[in-house]
């Protein structure tokens, strides 16, 4: 049996569930303000998400161990990549934004790259030794997400609403995170 760290990044399961949640009507704004307002970790929350789609059922201790796993990698390559591109958004001294775009769009894809690779460490924890059973995945969901919160100091009540209303959703249109 091929576990997820043997496979590609791009059929990982998890990988696959982020880019059809993310594109999620509201979710990629609610997941930017969660970065933005709260210094959420995006693949972080989403990986506790997939775990409540899967009925796992996290404590702070799990999220503290998980957020262990990919801090170095996020602070050293995943956030200078992002604030890179972000600066190069509105050009950087007297070089054009027209100039500096086709780079933009590289560093782009590498920023999305190294997210894969955060995903990929946090797919190789086995869900199955992470927390506990959970009983519904909705309220599975809400309960790993105040664990998140609890564990940065909270997070934007408004923006988290906009994830937990888009999960219950999902789960409509996706059971079980299948297409």
């Amino acid at each position: 049996m091929t576990s997820a760290s043997d496979k590609p990044r791009e059929e990982s399961p998890f990988w696959r569930f982020s880019l059809r949640f993310y594109s999620r009507p509201s979710v990629g704004a609610a997941c930017l303000a969660l970065q933005d307002e709260a210094g959420a970790d995006v693949n972080l929350m989403l990986f506790l998400l997939f775990l409540a789609e899967h009925k796992r059922q996290v404590t702070r201790d799990d999220i503290a161990r998980l957020d262990g796993a990919v801090r170095s990698w996020r602070d050293s390559v995943v956030k200078p990549l992002r604030a890179l591109r972000r600066v190069l958004k509105t050009g950087i001294g007297e070089i054009p934004i027209a100039v500096s775009e086709t780079f933009r769009g590289q560093i782009k894809r590498l920023e999305l790259e190294s997210e894969q690779i955060e995903q990929h460490v946090l797919e190789g924890c086995e869900p199955t030794a992470i927390g506990v059973s959970g009983l519904l995945r909705d309220r599975t969901a809400e309960i790993n997400l105040a664990a998140y919160g609890d564990y940065l100091g909270g997070l934007p009540a408004p923006a988290l609403a906009t994830i937990l209303a888009a999960f219950g959703e999902f789960g409509r249109h996706h059971p079980a995170g299948v297409p």
